[in-house]
């Protein structure tokens, strides 16, 4: 179990984390009882290398690997990693950001764990992570068209998969979307002049 943490106990553990991490660590907050170390993109390798080495506080294990889009920005992700030190029981939680088709260092000689994870920010995000060693989709089809957690992927996707029993093999096929009543936008209490679904069924007074 994770224990509440001090600010105080989490702004320390930040300021010695940021000092010896030789530059690669530019910043840290705390908030909401968790703390995030700002690190070089470039020196990620050796930022969780030495967090892993932490003499006072190992982050002996990886939680998660993941990603958050801000497309509106010039380096639109954040890769986050969230890591755990089981024999202090701090979690700290790192953070680099990456441009459109930046790519960012592997840290699978780090933590192996992080394998699985970087292939799914890859799926989800288009991240891609140098020297992976089988950087591929993990949770769509190796044909799907684009990456499902970007803000600017359309909700309904671009195609839709389905089976053709005919031709007795999964087929692709651009989205349609039967639209099946009028978008007339009017408020709840005019009414719509005409028949909606359904309707017809009622007793005529």
């Amino acid at each position: 179990m994770i224990f509440a943490v001090a600010d105080d106990v989490l702004t320390s553990l930040g300021e010695r984390l940021q000092a010896n991490s030789q530059g690669a660590v530019h910043g840290f907050t705390v908030a909401f009882g968790d703390l995030t170390l700002h690190a070089d993109t470039s020196r990620i390798v050796q930022v969780l290398t030495a967090l892993r080495g932490d003499a006072e506080t190992p982050f002996q294990q990886m939680l998660d690997l993941t990603a958050v889009d801000y497309p509106e920005r010039p380096k639109r992700f954040d890769v986050v990693y969230i890591l755990l030190s089981m024999t202090a029981n701090r979690r700290v939680r790192v953070k680099v950001e990456a441009a459109e088709n930046e790519a960012v260092d592997t840290v699978t000689g780090v933590y192996p764990c992080a394998d699985w994870y970087e292939r799914e920010a890859f799926d989800m995000f288009g991240i891609p992570f140098d020297g992976h060693p089988d950087l591929r989709r993990i949770l769509t089809d190796y044909g799907f068209q684009g990456h499902p957690l970007r803000k600017d992927f359309p909700m309904t996707g671009y195609v839709e998969v389905r089976y053709d029993d005919e031709q007795k093999r999964v087929v692709y096929e651009p989205v349609k979307i039967t639209q099946f009543r009028a978008f007339d936008f009017l408020s709840p209490w005019e009414g719509a002049e005409y028949v909606l679904p359904g309707d017809e069924k009622a007793e005529a007074k």
